[in-house]
């Protein structure tokens, strides 16, 4: 059984089955990824609550881990050939979690390479502009005088709205038939950005037709209701 003490991380959250997976995490629309992808996956874990409202992120055991700072992250003690393996960055972390158990990430070299630029995709594009409509749209940038950001990162989260719209038509997940962890990557944003950011109509989601079908399919998978919810928030 691996020695997980040695990990700064593992000493401030201790591993109760230091012989399964520990995610470190919180259930934002990148934490989830990681929780949705071991369920959907079968894979026995640990999770842990970092508590990112109360700054647990930026102390110093998080961050041996994660020098930048961010959910999630885990601690594998099974890694490849059989060493502890930590990560961080939720799109590495997807990847690694595919080729560990050979699944939502397909064998064919050339699928496997499409699913992973939807993939990039979404960490590249998705992420970062859907989060900055909430922050200017709901949290503290709402009060900025100057609408101009906002208007900037609405207009761009319709257009890659507009890029899955064209993905889905005539196919029910990115890759077609098989639901993959590009799918995952993508869904909690989604989600977010209409739910929780409450951006909907700002960015004209009711005129599409793709995206909402895909993410009631997405939803009603039991392996993402349950990791939607994992860790539960204090």
């Amino acid at each position: 059984m691996a020695d997980l003490t040695r990990y700064p991380i593992a000493r401030r959250w201790p591993a109760q089955h230091p012989d399964q997976l520990q995610l470190y995490s919180f259930p934002t629309p990148n934490g989830v990824k990681v929780s949705i992808a071991l369920e959907e996956m079968g894979l026995p874990y640990e999770v842990h609550a970092v508590n990112i409202m109360q700054n647990e992120t930026w102390g110093p055991e998080f961050l041996a881990l994660n020098p930048n700072g961010k959910i999630p992250a885990i601690l594998d003690p099974n890694g490849p050939d059989g060493a502890p393996l930590a990560l961080f960055e939720s799109g590495a972390i997807l990847l690694y979690l595919g080729e560990k158990t050979g699944q939502l990430l397909p064998r064919d070299a050339a699928r496997r390479y499409e699913t992973i630029q939807w993939v990039f995709f979404q960490m590249a594009a998705v992420g970062p502009m859907f989060g900055q409509v909430g922050f200017f749209y709901k949290f503290a940038g709402k009060d900025i005088a100057d609408k101009r950001p906002l208007d900037r990162y609405v207009a761009e989260s319709k257009r890659l709205l507009g890029v899955l719209e064209t993905r889905l038509d005539s196919r029910p997940w990115i890759m077609g038939d098989d639901f993959t962890i590009a799918d995952i990557s993508l869904l909690g944003w989604v989600r977010g950005l209409v739910g929780f950011y409450g951006a909907g109509d700002l960015v004209d989601y009711g005129a599409l037709q793709q995206v909402p079908a895909w993410l009631e399919r997405c939803l009603a998978r039991p392996a993402v209701q349950r990791g939607l919810d994992i860790p539960k928030r204090p």
